[in-house]
């Protein structure tokens, strides 16, 4: 599904990202931990041609990201509230994203009627702009958002910063859920590392650009990672 080679990127004479190859077939659930720095969002901000690199290429189902957007229709994300419209209420968003991808108010309301336990009251008829809400609730607001027009690539950067215990717990059986879905490809950054063991199957850890773990999960996997950042 995507596959990244001989990616780069350089700022000045700093190289924040080498990854020499990767593959992440479609199916997989794909965690990416590390430190800050450690170029978690400049790879997603790559795969989401957000940003250009300096040399490599990422692939996405056939398509080169920098080279065509038709890998766009079937791509989804959410890094920070800079995705969202402020402007909005959340149901205007809701239906606006439907519209791009394809899909009706009905569409869009069956999708959400399923979210409710994850809004918990809080994001829809509420009458207010997204901009208003609190960081959690834009969180929630945008997380739901990715999953309009059933994409086959969900990328999610720190989805469980700024939740509450109750709504991260629904978050992770939600990801879990969709995961099972052998036809989507579902990458997941976190600082938390209970959180990224329980959801991905695959975990990739970076260090200064580089990858430096690429461990299939189990229940060692958690233990594994701890060593490794506690030196």
């Amino acid at each position: 599904m995507i596959t990244v080679d001989k990616l780069t990127k350089v700022y000045g004479n700093q190289t924040v990202l080498n990854l020499d190859h990767i593959e992440i077939p479609k199916g997989q659930s794909f965690g990416l931990v590390g430190n800050n720095g450690a170029g978690k969002t400049t790879f997603f901000s790559l795969l989401l041609d957000l940003i250009r690199s300096t040399s490599g290429k990422i692939i996405n189902n056939g398509v080169q990201v920098n080279t065509s957007e038709a890998w766009k229709p079937f791509t989804s994300a959410f890094i920070d509230e800079s995705f969202l419209i402020g402007y909005l209420t959340p149901e205007e968003y809701f239906y606006f994203i439907g519209e791009l991808r394809g899909r009706n108010k009905a569409d869009v309301d069956a999708l959400l009627s399923r979210f409710e336990d994850f809004f918990h009251g809080e994001i829809l008829g509420q009458k207010k702009f997204l901009r208003d809400l609190s960081k959690g609730n834009q969180k929630k607001a945008g997380i739901v958002a990715t999953f309009i027009g059933n994409p086959k690539v969900v990328v999610l950067d720190e989805p469980f910063a700024n939740l509450d215990p109750t709504t991260q717990i629904r978050l992770k059986a939600i990801i879990k859920e969709l995961t099972q879905n052998k036809e989507v490809a579902v990458l997941v950054s976190s600082h938390d590392l209970m959180h990224v063991t329980e959801v991905c199957k695959r975990i990739v850890v970076l260090n200064k650009g580089e990858i430096v773990k690429d461990i299939q999960t189990s229940v060692e996997t958690l233990k594994e990672l701890e060593t490794f950042f506690t030196g």
